[in-house]
């Protein structure tokens, strides 16, 4: 069955989700009401797992809907968008693309090349905010994992003062101490 040929648009991401290597939720953004309760999120999130996870491929289509995905250890992360083709041809899929493998590569490096479970779930306000930083309500802003690694960075210092912890503190006044040394 043929896909609907449609005019291009800037809302190309529908969901974000990392899985564990058992298939349950580490991360999900969905930046659409295609499944509005999170019990049919749950529901899509296992029938992905299902249909991926021993596969080698690294597109799946699945429920109308386009994923790309990427495992590391224990940890698949997929990109969902629409399955539907603009007249350009599948660049919706090059996208996706383009989108996974600037979160991963962004993880990885935030990660230090150590993309599995325990050190996502350790650096969990990292990811928030390199999603925030590659895809904005669906809307792809960046796809250079070094821009968004560069961003994140800058985004953590400015932690407001209550919230940081007194070794961010102390390391924070040292270098203002250091820096007005130097003028």
């Amino acid at each position: 069955m043929e896909a609907l040929v449609l005019e291009p648009s800037l809302y190309t991401v529908k969901a974000i989700i990392i899985l564990d290597n058992d298939g349950e939720r580490l991360f999900a953004k969905y930046y659409d009401d295609t499944y509005p309760s999170v019990k049919e999120q749950r529901a899509f999130e296992k029938n992905i797992f299902s249909k991926t996870h021993r596969s080698d491929s690294e597109i799946a289509l699945l429920d109308g809907l386009t994923v790309v995905y990427k495992s590391s250890i224990d940890l698949y992360c997929c990109v969902i968008g629409s399955a539907t083709r603009t007249r350009w041809g599948h660049g919706d899929r090059l996208m996706l693309t383009a989108v996974l493998n600037c979160l991963f590569d962004s993880l990885s490096q935030m990660l230090r090349k150590n993309v599995e479970r325990r050190a996502l779930l350790d650096n969990m306000e990292g990811l928030f905010l390199a999603v925030d930083e590659i895809v904005d309500g669906g809307v792809i802003l960046e796809s250079d994992p070094q821009q968004v690694v560069h961003r994140v960075a800058v985004r953590g210092e400015d932690v407001p003062l209550t919230e940081q912890t007194v070794s961010q503190v102390l390391q924070s006044a040292k270098e203002q101490i250091k820096w007005s040394l130097l003028r």
